[in-house]
């Protein structure tokens, strides 16, 4: 039987090509794709996927947050992150979320091919280029000091992910349909429970840990 694969990411470039690279690979099907988090969720629990396939940082919902919802209620599913970044605070958060591999965008199609077989069959595959000895001592580091966006609720952390890509208070209102004051309320929380003082300082560190990236 056919390896059942979910694709998403947001940029349909991106996606055609690496659908290319999957369904040239023997025993993968392709059977849907998603451009978002939300969209990911949806069509996860639609075609029940063997593997989801998963960019990291997606506008909407980002791959982190989606990867994290689906595993409580998917605990078969494999999922694989995507990502054009290497440091251990986002390969961390992805295995914390409960991702069984992570993969760089830049890689050659046999590390792809390679990673799918790791998870499929149920091992951990990181990227080659991952230095697993920083790993390491991040993990040692996180251990002592904790992992704040850890501790953070699922809207706490979609409202980070809004507020880091630009959007203001009445926008984050409307998109998720509360007051502007539910929304100034979760930014104090936020603020105090990450201890930072001010919208830069959250907008960097959701880029520093995955949430979102400088290019969204």
């Amino acid at each position: 039987m056919s390896t059942r694969i979910l694709l998403a990411d947001d940029h349909a470039l991106v996606r055609s090509g690496i659908r290319s690279l999957l369904t040239a690979m023997p025993g993968i099907e392709v059977v849907a794709e998603a451009d978002d988090g939300n969209a990911a969720i949806e069509l996860t629990e639609k075609h029940k996927p063997d593997v989801v396939v998963m960019d990291i940082a997606m506008k909407g919902m980002n791959g982190l947050e989606a990867v994290r919802r689906l595993r409580a209620d998917h605990p078969t599913i494999k999922f694989l992150m995507l990502s054009m970044y290497g440091s251990e605070e986002y390969v961390m958060q992805a295995l914390n979320a409960g991702a069984n591999g992570y993969l760089f965008k830049d890689s050659a199609a046999y590390e792809l091919e390679k990673a799918l077989i790791e998870v499929i069959h149920g091992r951990q595959y990181l990227d080659s280029h991952i230095s697993k000895e920083a790993l390491d001592l991040y993990m040692k580091k996180v251990t002592q000091d904790g992992t704040p966006v850890e501790v953070l609720t699922p809207r706490q952390r979609e409202i980070l992910q809004l507020i880091a890509e630009g959007n203001n208070t009445k926008e984050i209102a409307y998109r998720l349909n509360v007051s502007a004051k539910t929304i100034e309320t979760h930014r104090s929380q936020l603020m105090e429970r990450l201890e930072i003082r001010d919208v830069p300082g959250l907008v960097r560190y959701a880029i520093r840990t995955g949430l979102t990236t400088s290019e969204k």
